[in-house]
């Protein structure tokens, strides 16, 4: 309230500022939220509200009013920030998303996705610069700080009445409410703020939505935009229908830019999750959110279904096509060694690979590389430097050393990116050095261009 003081003085616009909170909130979450929330106002009070002498001319009340609502919802809460302010101008949203070519011309595009393009980085409206909010660069940082809680954020608005703005988060950063489900029998989850709902559908009526040029899935009076989560994954282009007569399980989606259907292979159920964070070198790979270690030791997904679908629909964060990909004999499928002492690293690298028709075997540190090494002779290494038992360097020697290994090209991918590090892995015949977060794109072609030098 004191903010919306000190800023309305500023700018010469009168603020009413109130909280309505109806339950509490994990102090960590909380935390994490005040910076997002303190922006969210800032953009509200400078672009939102009107100047006094606008209101008075529009017939509004003098006053601008902002309302902080923060409620709880079963495992989740919701901050809702609501201005009677000018709403927002889809129609200079459209013509600068025109300009920067975020939109295709030649496509309808609705208005909730239109909003959706407020929380990308650097595009605005704002025709100057305040020192308040700038031109409102921030509300991607809103929206990426949100996602990592685990939440997302929605927008709706009114032009000439105001904004509203509702975040949703799980109650608690460290545990959350998922649905398991499985694609080709690999299981994922996926946060239960994400699903609006579940719905069972005839495999034979989903085969013949996919023959369609864009398939739609019609439920209760909505028309719901189809695809498949292997699709989306990058893992399974198509479903396969063959032999299933059940009903398919297909999740109707929240925090999507408009109705969207997604269609699993099969569903575990619901379940507690412990959220673990992926680090640094995979938290910026878009559509994951985090990872979760079951009870029998396996690690799962957590997906960010949002994320995961704008990826798609816009292409952000796909590979980027490698110029030459090599070209393999039709009888010698590439293998792949990777060696890490993180299972998530050695997980997300594996379905990599994978999915770029490689086969891979995996090793958790330098002892258990060596000892798989001496029955199977892989076509390249990636190899981490710290590990228990025995680390990258040691491992790098002993494969040199060995006549029917050293002839394996072998890539380096580490967190340490120093000189010495690096003068230290070429002197034992380390082919290859990347540091940690790596691009995929740049990854596989460089795997691609060793294996042509072996050949």
């Amino acid at each position: 309230q004191r903010m919306g003081r000190q800023i309305g003085k500023e700018l010469n616009k009168s603020i009413e500022i109130s909280i309505h909170a109806d339950g509490e909130m994990d102090r960590t979450v909380l935390e994490k939220m005040i910076s997002p929330i303190e922006h969210m106002l800032r953009n509200a009070i400078d672009h939102g509200i009107e100047s006094t002498t606008k209101r008075k001319k529009l017939g509004k009340k003098e006053q601008g009013r902002i309302k902080i609502r923060l409620t709880r919802e079963g495992a989740q809460v919701v901050i809702a920030i609501i201005d009677d302010g000018a709403g927002i101008d889809l129609d200079a949203v459209r013509k600068k998303a025109y300009e920067r070519g975020v939109v295709d011309e030649s496509k309808e595009v609705s208005d909730k996705e239109l909003m959706s393009l407020i929380f990308s980085a650097g595009f605005s409206t704002a025709k100057e610069v305040t020192q308040i909010s700038g031109r409102g660069v921030g509300m991607d940082v809103v929206f990426n700080e949100i996602k990592q809680l685990g939440g997302y954020i929605d927008v709706e608005s009114t032009l000439g009445e105001g904004s509203q703005f509702i975040v949703r988060l799980p109650f608690t950063v460290s545990v959350n409410n998922a649905l398991m489900v499985t694609i080709k029998d690999e299981p994922y989850a996926v946060p239960l703020t994400n699903i609006e709902g579940i719905v069972t559908v005839s495999p034979y009526e989903l085969e013949e939505l996919y023959q369609l040029d864009e398939p739609v899935y019609e439920y209760a009076g909505i028309t719901y935009e189809l695809n498949y989560l292997g699709t989306l994954l990058e893992t399974n282009r198509r479903p396969d229908f063959e032999g299933v007569l059940k009903p398919v399980p297909v999740l109707l989606l929240h925090g999507v830019d408009k109705p969207v259907a997604v269609q699993l292979d099969g569903l575990i159920g619901s379940r507690e999750v412990v959220v673990k964070s992926l680090g640094a070198q995979l938290s910026s790979i878009s559509g994951l959110s985090g990872a979760t270690i079951l009870g029998d030791g396996s690690v799962v997904l957590i997906l960010d279904m949002p994320s995961l679908w704008r990826r798609h629909i816009t292409s952000e964060g796909e590979l980027e096509k490698v110029e030459e990909e090599p070209v393999y004999e039709e009888e010698h499928i590439p293998t792949v060694m990777v060696v890490d002492d993180s299972i998530t690293v050695r997980k997300v690298t594996s379905r990599l690979l994978e999915r770029n028709h490689f086969n891979v075997i995996t090793a958790k540190d330098g002892v258990d590389a060596a000892t798989q090494l001496q029955d199977v002779h892989p076509d390249i290494i990636l190899l981490d430097i710290e590990m228990p038992k025995m680390d990258g360097f040691e491992l790098a020697s002993i494969v040199r050393a060995e006549s029917d290994l050293k002839d394996i090209p072998i890539i380096m991918i580490t967190s340490r990116t120093g000189e010495k590090h690096k003068e230290r892995a070429m002197s034992l015949g380390v082919n290859d050095y990347m540091g940690k977060p790596f691009g995929e794109a740049k990854l596989l072609s460089r795997i691609g261009a060793l294996i042509d030098i072996k050949k």
